[in-house]
């Protein structure tokens, strides 16, 4: 395998991981970690929710984060293009969220979303995003019991931060 081949997949691997770090970031409600994530500049534009800069948005997600008891966001086919220090990118994901409901109950919403992405490779080397449009393939609400949400650890207790150790998973 020739090194361009090399650098290409090299690339690809790094620009998932990227998409894995956004998923984690909204689930684990860490909003430094989401604004590093971009690049100065960038754009996010999620349905008819938000519109609008990385900044703007990540303020947006973290005035939500304490309504929101469970966020999981499931990363399913995510296809990529290269070309020199930028790429394209479409991620099918599965999002999952429980939110409260205006009579104190409680209620699922659940999108098949796709993520339309533009990346850019940083000077210090790292792939970031510099576009990012959510569409909504499909988008149900419906109530559940809000004791559904009873076994939920919180943050601080999260095996994801107590028992994993290395730098990529500590909240930031």
């Amino acid at each position: 395998m020739d090194s361009a081949t090399l650098q290409e997949l090299a690339d690809k691997e790094a620009i998932r991981e990227l998409v894995l770090l956004y998923s984690r970031g909204v689930d684990r409600k860490d909003g430094n970690l989401l604004r590093d994530l971009y690049i100065d500049g960038a754009t996010d534009t999620h349905g008819d929710s938000f519109d609008g800069d990385k900044d703007d948005y990540v303020d947006f997600l973290e005035k939500a984060f304490r309504y929101m008891p469970y966020s999981g966001h499931h990363v399913c086919n995510h296809l990529i293009a290269i070309n020199g220090d930028e790429a394209e990118g479409e991620v099918y994901a599965l999002a999952w969220h429980m939110i409260p409901t205006r009579d104190g109950g409680c209620e699922e919403d659940f999108m098949c979303v796709r993520y339309v992405d533009r990346y850019q490779r940083c000077s210090d080397g790292r792939w970031r995003f510099s576009k990012r449009v959510v569409t909504y393939d499909f988008r149900t609400r419906r109530p559940v019991d809000s004791s559904a949400n009873a076994g939920l650890p919180e943050l601080a207790s999260d095996p994801s931060f107590t028992e994993l150790n290395l730098p990529l998973f500590q909240r930031r």
